[in-house]
């Protein structure tokens, strides 16, 4: 009996010359390549032209989420030991997992203050106790989390970026402008990664594209460090799936159960592909909360996604076996190394595909 698709099937040769450092300047100036499912035709293009690809019955679909500033540079009180971190998760009771470089040096009742840029007015977290994931730690009493994060936090820029930009490295109000998308409006969940295919829009063009008549449905989903995570089991489906928070408010359940005939919901990003995915069928009445726990794969029947606005995905992870559904894994490795021959940059600042 067939196991489905080996982790193995999800390598592709990759040059990690192409690994963008930077974004494209100005946003919607990264290049797109188009891809035509039914033909096969691929056009290379930017992301200023998506309304060219576009038809006045869409609906654009995208997350709102916004980025928390959850990466910590910390100092142990008493020794002065410096350390980085990153707040990953709201835990159950009002604590915070943790995630440290040197965390295994850390000991229960250490007290780590958080260090702003201006180091001043510092807030401090107490680890409770060590778990299999990582520090459970907790802000003193009074401390308003997202305001500690606000003032002190670094944004969240994938470890990669960082590595690959070696002494090129760009400021933290640089990453705060630019990791973080143009209309990320919903705070309430805790996402410590950006929805990337959204990075590429810029007001202009998300005003050109609704004079066009394109409607804007929006979802919430919480973009957690899963995302990230390889699959390293033998066979994808022994991958563990990671669980997201995420909400579809009532209005995007009422375009997805009346779109019009022809009306193509044209998806931004794999995390925006996880949330309608994940949404039961019949499809609730009212705004509808969850998390989601989906492994798509190649075989997967798609019910909420017509077209897709994605980046160019790390080798062995969920995402890359998302897209390959979507479009044909055989065909997106050919189409990934055509990117590379062409130039394309890769990754979370990289550019990015339309599936059409």
């Amino acid at each position: 009996m067939s196991q489905g698709l080996r982790s193995a099937d999800l390598d592709y040769p990759f040059d990690p010359r192409h690994i963008a450092t930077q974004p494209a300047e100005p946003r919607d100036a990264a290049r797109m390549m188009v891809v035509e499912r039914a033909s096969g035709a691929v056009h290379h293009a930017h992301v200023r032209d998506l309304p060219q690809w576009l038809r006045a019955s869409d609906t654009l679909v995208v997350n709102r989420t916004r980025v928390a500033h959850a990466r910590l540079m910390l100092r142990r009180e008493g020794d002065g030991r410096e350390l980085e971190g990153l707040l990953a998760a709201p835990l159950p009771g009002g604590a915070w997992l943790l995630l440290a470089k040197g965390g295994k040096r850390l000991r229960e009742g250490d007290r780590l203050q958080m260090l702003a840029e201006s180091h001043e007015g510092t807030v401090s977290l107490t680890c409770e106790r060590k778990t299999d994931e990582g520090w459970q730690v907790r802000f003193d009493a009074g401390v308003d989390a997202h305001a500690a994060l606000e003032r002190a936090g670094r944004t969240p820029v994938p470890p990669y970026i960082l590595k690959a930009r070696g002494a090129e490295a760009q400021t933290e109000r640089f990453d705060r402008e630019h990791y973080q998308t143009v209309y990320g409006s919903d705070a309430r969940m805790h996402s410590v990664a950006a929805p990337t295919a959204g990075l590429h829009f810029t007001p202009a063009l998300l005003e050109r594209i609704q004079a066009m008549g394109v409607q804007r449905a929006n979802v919430t989903l919480e973009v957690g460090m899963g995302t990230f995570k390889p699959v390293e089991a033998e066979w994808l489906a022994q991958h563990a799936m990671h669980r997201e928070r995420y909400e579809v408010p009532a209005d995007t359940l009422s375009i997805l159960r009346n779109r019009e005939q022809g009306g193509r919901l044209v998806v931004v990003g794999t995390t925006t592909v996880r949330t309608l995915e994940s949404l039961p069928d019949p499809l609730p009445a009212d705004t509808f909360a969850a998390e989601a726990s989906l492994l798509i794969q190649p075989g997967h029947r798609f019910r909420h996604v017509d077209a897709l606005m994605t980046n160019f995905h790390l080798p062995r992870s969920t995402l890359l076996s998302l897209v390959g559904a979507f479009v044909g894994l055989d065909r997106l490795k050919a189409l990934y190394e055509l990117a590379q021959r062409e130039g394309y940059r890769f990754y979370s600042y990289g550019d990015c595909m339309l599936l059409v």
